[in-house]
């Protein structure tokens, strides 16, 4: 009913003003009361929000701490050294105050068409001493040379904008197709098959994960026929297109490990970014995060030793046995093909198989909600998160104008098409985390222990609450009453 309604309103408001863009403020009109104002269109070239967008939005897991900068990297000291507070980049380093992007996976990914394109960029940061995290050099695409400048905040206003819009497709298009769709729903559906394949329905680790595969099946077999598909939402709204987001899943499948990339402190330390005194006080997503997994690992932890307290039980439970040979076992050979499960997916330890659950649950619900709810507050904005770019991008740094931004940016019906099904994508309809939809666990002891799940939650709650009173821009989207159970949207 509510598509319906957003695809009406979209039809109406360009019949009434046509597709393209007059001017800035003319983008503000299709903000009706029908699909409400974005947050993220409260910013305009602003530059310490592009930083708070890495650190506290959609595609949060990619900041890294730079201790060496690239050799494809064209950036120089002389050309950074305004933007430092009076430091040398190796100080800034030492200090651990820069940080780097690379998204050197999006080159060679193809576009939907020959005539748009998709950036493989770099970007440095400088943490200031007002605890902002600031944009201070980009470069477009991997390769250096004449034509592929590094883009300063000191070029002109217009050009250094165009840098960071063109930045952003580049990480809307990896948000869209491995954040959000393969790292969470594509690779937490093989795992349920995987779970329902092996485990009886009575089996305590199925009990255990079920609250967390409910409506998943459902949701992606929707979004295969609305959003991956030939004409579908990837096809009307990016520049890639569902091509590039299976060329991106694809190459993906080569390096995403469970116990790096799904264990979020792990992850954290690859980066160099788990320390609190790294980003502190900025990097809402790291610190709220943590909170979460530690709930959900201190949970899990209780449930596995409390039904495998006897020494070797768990290796002699084929079910799990198989259940972990199916998991790491290959695609080409009818497995999920996952990497880094430990020992390989022979569970021998509490440890092994406590790590294991808590990336799926965390995945299937942190990971999630982070990745999702923000997607109308982001794209909805697309001067500041653009998932469509029309022309090139600047090869060179002459003054650009505002009206090549407006011809640059989505036109207003692909505008409203992004804002139609994010709006959708958005909204929370599930019972928040450790609420389940169906209560599955009925052994006394381990209904204790999710009692004593859901009051860590209740404690993580109240602590982000205050965390908040705090903080420059709040960050709710990972408070537990914010977070479904499952990936059910």
């Amino acid at each position: 009913m509510k598509t319906k309604i957003y695809t009406e309103e979209s039809k109406r408001l360009v019949m009434a003003s046509g597709y393209n863009w007059k001017d800035v403020d003319d983008v503000k009109t299709v903000y009706t009361p029908v699909f409400g104002v974005p947050q993220g269109s409260e910013y305009f070239n602003d530059d310490a929000d592009f930083g708070r967008q890495r650190l506290a939005s959609l595609n949060s897991s990619l900041i890294a701490l730079c201790t060496a900068i690239p050799e494809k990297f064209g950036v120089t000291e002389e050309m950074v050294k305004p933007f430092l507070e009076g430091k040398t980049l190796v100080q800034a380093m030492d200090e651990k105050r820069l940080f780097i992007i690379d998204l050197a996976i999006l080159e060679g990914c193809p576009a939907k068409t020959e005539d748009l394109v998709i950036t493989c960029p770099f970007a440095l940061f400088y943490f200031n001493n007002a605890n902002h995290l600031m944009p201070i050099a980009i470069q477009l695409f991997q390769q250096k040379g004449p034509d592929n400048p590094v883009f300063l905040p000191s070029d002109p206003v217009y050009t250094w904008m165009l840098a960071k819009m063109w930045y952003s497709l580049a990480d809307a298009t990896y948000h869209q197709g491995l954040t959000h769709l393969n790292f969470t729903h594509f690779m937490m559906e093989g795992i349920c098959v995987a779970t329902k394949r092996n485990l009886s329905p009575s089996h305590p680790i199925l009990r255990l994960l079920n609250p967390h595969f409910i409506y998943l099946m459902a949701i992606n077999f929707l979004g295969l026929g609305t959003l991956v598909n030939p004409g579908g939402f990837f096809d009307q709204t990016s520049n890639g297109g569902i091509n590039a987001a299976f060329h991106l899943m694809r190459k993906s499948m080569e390096f995403w490990r469970l116990d790096l990339n799904g264990t979020l402190p792990d992850n954290l330390k690859s980066r160099g970014v788990y320390e609190e005194f790294v980003l502190k006080g900025a990097y809402h997503m790291r610190d709220d995060g943590l909170l979460l997994y530690d709930a959900i690992k201190t949970y899990v932890q209780k449930y596995v030793v409390h039904y495998y307290s006897v020494e070797g039980s768990m290796k002699a439970d084929y079910e799990i046995q198989n259940w972990g040979s199916e998991i790491v076992k290959s695609r080409d050979d009818g497995g999920v093909g996952i990497l880094g499960v430990p020992n390989n997916g022979r569970f021998e330890t509490a440890d092994q198989l406590v790590v294991t659950l808590t990336a799926i649950i965390y995945t299937c619900s942190v990971a999630h909600a982070a990745a999702n709810f923000q997607q109308y507050d982001e794209y909805g904005a697309p001067f500041r998160f653009p998932f469509t770019m029309h022309g090139v991008p600047p090869k060179e740094k002459s003054p650009a104008v505002i009206e090549t931004i407006l011809k640059s940016i989505a036109n207003r019906a692909e505008l409203l098409g992004v804002m139609s099904i994010t709006k959708v994508l958005s909204e929370k309809a599930t019972q928040s985390l450790g609420d389940f939809e169906k209560q599955l666990i009925v052994d006394p002891p381990a209904i204790q222990i999710v009692e004593e799940f859901r009051q860590n939650l209740r404690n993580v709650g109240k602590t982000i609450d205050e965390r908040n009173k705090r903080r420059e821009h709040p960050y709710e989207w990972l408070h537990p009453s914010a977070i479904p159970n499952a990936i059910s949207i």
